[in-house]
């Protein structure tokens, strides 16, 4: 069975996932962590529950999502998997780190591509599904476990909201789209570990989310 851990990591207010099961093997997701202070609040976690790091992953490459890809890949020595035109956004970091004065970021040359609904995450005895849902950025995704009713889904869709579309790469009705046709097909019971704020449900969104109810 697949825990959650989730922390709020860096000046944008990001959520950071470790996921992981009975074996002790984990997950990291969208690593938000910029400061000495929430690097050790991520890897105190990691050490206290004798987790073993196993995999790297981004549900998209906005800045605010992979300000910890390095320190993670390197300090557990994991690849990295992301949607390979995720990078056009992780380049565009370029134009945000000099923005807020942060050193430029480097893409972990330890990388896997993933095809969203073929190829599938495992780590310990758990795996995760990968959903395409582009919109917020170029090619967003979306970690699921349908059995278990969880999926970690970045920006895509909040609790009565839905990520941002005028960045580089977002598109508006590409986003709904994505909403529509992948995530409001499951059931109601479905959480959602949104990128931003509070986890919420497909069944709350479904009578709830001003956006997908017009």
């Amino acid at each position: 069975m697949i825990s959650v851990q989730s922390f709020t990591f860096n000046e944008f207010q990001e959520n950071t996932y470790v996921l992981y099961d009975e074996t002790n093997e984990c997950v990291i997701i969208d690593p938000g962590c910029y400061s000495p202070r929430e690097e050790q609040e991520l890897s105190a976690f990691i050490k206290q529950h004798k987790l073993t790091p196993v995999k790297l992953l981004n549900t998209h490459c906005h800045i605010d999502h992979v300000l910890g890809n390095t320190f993670v890949a390197e300090t557990y020595q994991i690849p990295l998997y992301l949607h390979e035109e995720e990078l056009f956004t992780y380049n565009d970091t370029l134009r945000w780190t000099a923005m807020f004065g942060i050193p430029p970021l480097v893409v972990p040359s330890n990388k896997v591509f993933i095809t969203p609904h073929k190829d599938v995450i495992t780590f310990g005895n758990s795996t995760l599904q990968i959903a395409f849902t582009p919109g917020h950025s170029k090619a967003s995704v979306v970690f699921y476990n349908k059995e278990e009713l969880l999926a970690i889904a970045g920006d895509i869709l909040f609790r009565e909201s839905i990520g941002r579309t005028d960045l580089a790469g977002g598109n508006y009705e590409t986003l709904i789209q994505s909403i529509q046709t992948q995530l409001m097909i499951w059931p109601d019971e479905m959480k959602i570990y949104s990128g931003h704020g509070p986890s919420t449900t497909i069944g709350y969104e479904r009578k709830f989310n001003p956006f997908l109810n017009v």
